[in-house]
């Protein structure tokens, strides 16, 4: 599933991104791991609850918003977000501490509030040096080596699917097809950070620098994905089922228009077929 990276004066920006599948998903809940300002936070029409030890919100926000001034460690800990949220996540964006381990468990703390028809987006995730993706900064720009949470999600949880994507600055990926009952990266924890935490310089793949296997972030909004993930706890409440939806949906959008045509077609018939006659 991989496509050709745009070039940097053409690829879409985080925030860009971040709005279009604002657009296409139509989450009907929102949070987010590191607030920062609010740029990406302000970005959101839906009950929202940003995390961020340090917010500083200079962004007129138009949400409900629950904001809490602490880790994401320490507020999963103690909050279940769906409780002011009212139902589970259905968009989150994690942009938190740069470090693999701090974006690993906000990864594992986040699935655990959403359905698998959620989506999870983690920023920083295509370093375009290894000075960017080093843990100890020492650069303007810092990625951490963050970048590595795609490999452990490859690795431990191939039920998922992981979409790097080639946004500006330092690319996202986005993951779908989410199970909140999984322990598989819990379970694992330890294990995991002694085989991926490295010190410095970090390895970085050469195609994680170059992009080769990003997503362009526009062809991945016009994928019919979206609007699955959105009616998909209503249509499929078997996660297998769903899980294929969504592989269809990236790699062959045709036949999945085509079928899901096919299939509306078939239920007004079915409709009309049973109505009275007026």
């Amino acid at each position: 599933m991989s496509q050709k990276a745009r070039t940097p004066q053409t690829r879409l920006s985080r925030h860009a991104l971040l709005t279009g599948l604002h657009r296409r998903l139509r989450p009907r809940t929102y949070l987010e791991v590191g607030v920062a300002d609010g740029s990406s936070l302000r970005l959101s029409s839906v009950p929202s609850v940003g995390i961020d030890p340090a917010y500083a919100i200079r962004k007129e926000l138009s949400a409900p918003v629950r904001l809490a001034r602490t880790t994401g460690d320490e507020y999963f800990a103690t909050t279940d977000p769906k409780e002011w949220l009212g139902g589970p996540v259905e968009l989150a964006f994690i942009d938190g501490m740069h470090l693999f381990e701090y974006a690993l468990r906000d990864f594992i703390n986040v699935e655990k509030h959403c359905r698998w028809s959620s989506v999870v987006v983690l920023d920083d995730m295509l370093p375009r040096n290894v000075d960017e993706a080093a843990r100890e900064r020492h650069t303007s720009a810092w990625t951490g080596d963050v970048f590595r949470v795609a490999d452990v999600l490859r690795a431990y949880r191939p039920d998922l699917t992981v979409l790097p994507v080639d946004t500006s600055p330092t690319g996202v990926v986005v993951v779908l097809g989410l199970d909140p009952t999984s322990t598989v990266l819990s379970d694992s924890y330890d294990q995991i950070l002694e085989a991926y935490v490295h010190d410095d310089p970090q390895p970085v793949p050469q195609s994680v620098i170059d992009r080769t296997d990003a997503w362009d972030g526009t062809r991945l909004l016009n994928r019919p994905v979206w609007g699955l993930l959105h009616r998909g706890d209503r249509l499929w409440r078997r996660r297998d089922r769903g899980l294929a939806e969504i592989r269809q949906a990236l790699e062959d959008p045709k036949t999945y228009r085509r079928r899901r045509r096919a299939a509306r077609e078939w239920a007004q018939e079915r409709v009309r077929a049973i109505s009275p006659a007026r």
